[in-house]
């Protein structure tokens, strides 16, 4: 099986599905993880950041002065504007990315620590696992809402479900190679190998959709 930089522990060594059930049950409960997956959690968290905190201003700017067109409000289908002043910008009746503002500085960190050679326990793994799941499908939620409901996209939107798509995904390739997802051996096997099938096709689909709703001839 061809190794990935995702696949490799901090020491540089390759761990596959079958080491990480092996060894003491103390060091089964806990797992560290390779630099590029502890750099994935550190960039990609930084610009999930990035991402809340830009429409967090634009957004308080919007309500302080109706007139305020934020920069990334280019034309009627790029408008951050349309986006922010939709309700399903305030989904639990405050701002959307307030939300991202903690959830991705949770990650910031969690990279930050994994760079130092900590090993998180499974819970932590597994927390983190539900964590990026429930933004994911929020964010495909959003998505659908900003393509058939407003009508509009808001780029820092999209930045923000690219890099909560490939927070979800490389986590799940981490715990199911530390078994701390339980799944049969071909797909933890299929999962290690071919890691960059699912994000790819992801990533494809919602540019097709986007490229449907607003640029196709029919």
């Amino acid at each position: 099986m061809t190794d990935t930089a995702l696949d490799r522990s901090a020491d540089g060594s390759v761990r596959g599905p079958g080491p990480a059930a092996a060894g003491p049950p103390a060091a089964r409960q806990t797992a560290g993880a390779g630099r590029a997956l502890a750099w994935l959690l550190v960039v990609a968290g930084a610009l999930g950041l990035l991402a809340s905190f830009q429409i967090t201003v634009d957004k308080i700017r919007l309500t302080e002065n109706p007139g305020f067109r934020p920069a990334c409000s280019l034309n009627a289908v790029v408008s951050c504007t349309n986006v922010m002043l939709s309700d399903q910008a305030s989904v639990f009746g405050f701002p959307n990315p307030l939300i991202g503002l903690v959830a991705y500085a949770v990650v910031v960190a969690l990279g930050v620590v994994l760079l130092t050679g900590a090993r998180l326990p499974r819970w932590c793994w597994l927390g983190l696992n539900l964590g990026t799941l429930a933004g994911a499908v929020f964010c495909m939620w959003l998505m659908s809402q900003a393509l058939y409901a407003i009508g509009a996209l808001c780029l820092w939107c999209c930045l923000a479900w690219a890099v909560t798509i490939a927070l979800f995904w490389y986590t799940t390739v981490h715990n199911l190679r530390h078994r701390f997802l339980p799944a049969p051996r071909p797909l933890v096997l299929g999962a290690l190998e071919f890691h960059w099938v699912v994000p790819a096709a992801w990533y494809g689909v919602i540019a097709l959709l986007v490229v449907g709703r607003f640029w196709a001839p029919w």
